[in-house]
């Protein structure tokens, strides 16, 4: 679990630079495609090209959907909502994640839904208020990029664990690069056919799209991936909540946004107690 903890703190900034420097400034296809590409480049020299065919193609597959068009809809969101409003409405991740888990392992548990189900809670907690507006389309844009994370999140797991089964080594280093791969061609085809010509003017823009391509994406994923193959599926819906209070955290102190401090607590303690509940089973 060390390893999603690290990256939800690594995470926790990104929903506030893009919000802030490059939603709306930068085209959002553009934005996507140089996030993919940097985080491609960190991997490539690690990639083993000899890697069997049918487990690459799998993994491009996985990074086209966790990856290239969640980030679509997720920087589309952007256009349509605050980021206290994004945040809000990626509380739904953690039941996606536990639903979808099941139904690949032709199974339900009732825990990992219920530890999802709490972790919901406490989002919600921390930012539920009245919405004034039409939000509907900014909410079912999230939605779409939660359901590319969760799905992409639990078929990477699933897969190390198959591919394990089968004794096949499959070194995250050496091949992760598919991942980003996949990624790629996403996004470079989303680019070419939507893309316009609006581009980061400022060095401070570009210095966000080369930390978050490289290290948000580029090693961030990679962490988070392989820390998704550590744990309970119940623990990894949990903690992909945890990102809502470290990034309204973040964007309270830096961009000194307003929010609500109890119930950022309150909704925080909810989470934390969702992830407890899941390891403590799991032990």
């Amino acid at each position: 679990m060390t390893l999603l903890i690290l990256v939800t703190l690594l995470w926790a900034f990104s929903f506030s630079l893009i919000g802030v420097y490059l939603a709306g400034q930068v085209d959002s296809y553009f934005s996507v495609l140089t996030r993919v590409l940097l985080a491609t480049l960190v991997f490539l020299p690690f990639l083993n090209w000899r890697t069997p065919r049918r487990s690459a193609v799998t993994l491009m597959a996985i990074g086209a959907v966790q990856l290239g068009l969640m980030y679509l809809f997720y920087y589309q969101s952007f256009l349509l909502l605050s980021v206290p409003e994004v945040l809000l409405f990626t509380i739904f991740t953690p039941l996606y994640i536990t639903l979808i888990y099941d139904l690949l392992a032709r199974r339900f548990v009732f825990w990992n839904l219920l530890v999802a189900a709490i972790a919901v809670l406490g989002a919600a907690v921390i930012r539920w208020n009245d919405l004034n507006g039409d939000y509907w389309l900014g909410f079912f844009v999230v939605q779409g990029a939660n359901l590319c994370f969760a799905t992409g999140q639990v078929a990477y797991k699933q897969f190390m664990q198959d591919a394990g089964a089968r004794g096949e080594v499959l070194p995250p280093r050496q091949t992760f690069g598919w991942f980003f791969i996949g990624a790629s061609i996403v996004a470079i085809l989303a680019w070419l056919l939507l893309g316009k010509p609006q581009y980061p003017s400022t060095p401070t823009q570009w210095g966000i799209l080369l930390w978050l391509g490289a290290v948000a994406s580029g090693v961030g994923y990679f962490l988070w991936n392989k820390g998704a193959t550590q744990v309970s599926a119940g623990t990894l819906a949990a903690m992909n909540n945890a990102l809502i209070p470290a990034g309204l955290l973040v964007n309270l102190l830096i961009w000194n946004r307003d929010a609500d401090l109890p119930r950022l607590a309150l909704g925080g303690a909810i989470i934390l107690a969702a992830v407890l509940l899941s390891e403590r089973r799991k032990r």
